[in-house]
Parts: C-alpha cells; structure tokens; sequence
C-alpha cells in the first residue's frame, strides 16, 4: 500500500513537470522571438568557415607534402631501428663467439690444470722414488764406510795390542834371558852356532 502511495505522488509531480514544460513550448512559439546565428562578413555561418578553412589547411599540407614527409620520416625511424637491430644482432653474435672462445678457454685451462696436476704427480712420485733409492744408496755406502772404518779401527787396535804383546814379550824375553843367561851360556850359544857354520 505504501508503494502505491509513493507512485501516485511520483506521477502527479511527473504530470506537473510536462504540463509546465508544454506550456513554455506554447509560450515561445506564441511570443517569443529567435535568434539569427552571426555570419562571417554577412555571408558564412562560422561552422562553414571553419570547415572551409580547415579543408584549406589540408590541401596545403597536401600540396607541401606533408604525407611524404610523414612516411620519410617514418621510413627513415625504421630503417634506424632495422640498422640497430642488426647492430644489435651482430654484437648478440660477436657476444656468443666471445661467450663460446672463453668457454673453451676455461675448458682447455682445466685439461691443462688437470694435466699439470698429473704431471706433478707423476714427477713428485718419480722423486720420492729416486730419493728412496738414493737414500738407500747412502744407508748402503754410509754402513759400508762404517764398517770399513770399524775393521780399520779393529786392525789398527789389533795390530797396536800384537806390537805392545811383541813388546812385551821382547821385554819379558829380555828380562828372562838377562836373569837367566850369563856371559858364559852366551859365549856357548855363540861358539855353536859358529860350529853350525
């Protein structure tokens, strides 16, 4: 019911509106005057002769060539960005040949860093084993030297203990026979032994 209420007072202010509206449309058919549009020097209405102009415009441009101009300087934008795209397209390649001569830098440094490293390998082992031989070699001549000092040592005692035992002996023989002998037994031997003669 209320909603019946709000449209019967929206339609009688709508029918107010248009009977308003129609009668101020009778009211300046009736009585009021119109207003001439303002014409160019009397003759032109300005919608005319801003078309008029405007087509003006164009046919100059036309006439100078400006469409050309347009397409040149277009024409003349694409081939400088063709020109960098090709630049671009050689550096992109000269940029993987580079890319591709420094891979196979690296590569052929780590054969070589790998071939280095099998070398020194290869050489350490070969000095460690010649170090080896070489050090058996002095143990072998360094005992030799010590036992050939060792027998020199031994015979030099040997024959210093056999002179000081020959010493000793000619000593004690000489003692012996100077207790044991006298001129007599010596005046013997030596008529024997020119007898033996």
């Amino acid at each position: 019911m209320a909603e019946n209420t709000e449209l019967s007072t929206t339609d009688t202010v709508v029918a107010e509106g248009t009977s308003h509206e129609g009668a101020e449309m009778a009211g300046t058919q009736a009585g009021v005057e119109h207003h001439a549009e303002p014409l160019l020097l009397g003759v032109a209405p300005p919608v005319a002769v801003v078309s008029a102009s405007m087509l003006v415009l164009i046919a100059i441009m036309l006439w100078k060539g400006l469409p050309k101009m347009i397409s040149g300087g277009l024409d003349s934008k694409i081939a400088e960005i063709k020109a960098q795209l090709a630049e671009a397209t050689t550096l992109r390649a000269e940029a993987e040949a580079l890319r591709k001569e420094y891979a196979d830098k690296i590569a052929s440094a780590e054969k070589d860093a790998a071939a280095m490293l099998d070398h020194a390998r290869h050489e350490a082992e070969t000095i460690v084993a010649k170090a080896q031989a070489d050090t058996t070699d002095v143990i072998a001549r360094r005992e030799k030297m010590a036992q050939d000092k060792i027998g020199a040592v031994e015979r030099a005692a040997v024959t210093e203990l056999r002179q000081q035992a020959a010493a000793a002996a000619a000593a004690a023989a000489r003692g012996l026979i100077k207790t044991n002998h006298s001129a007599n037994a010596d005046k013997a031997l030596v008529d024997q032994a020119i007898a033996g003669i």
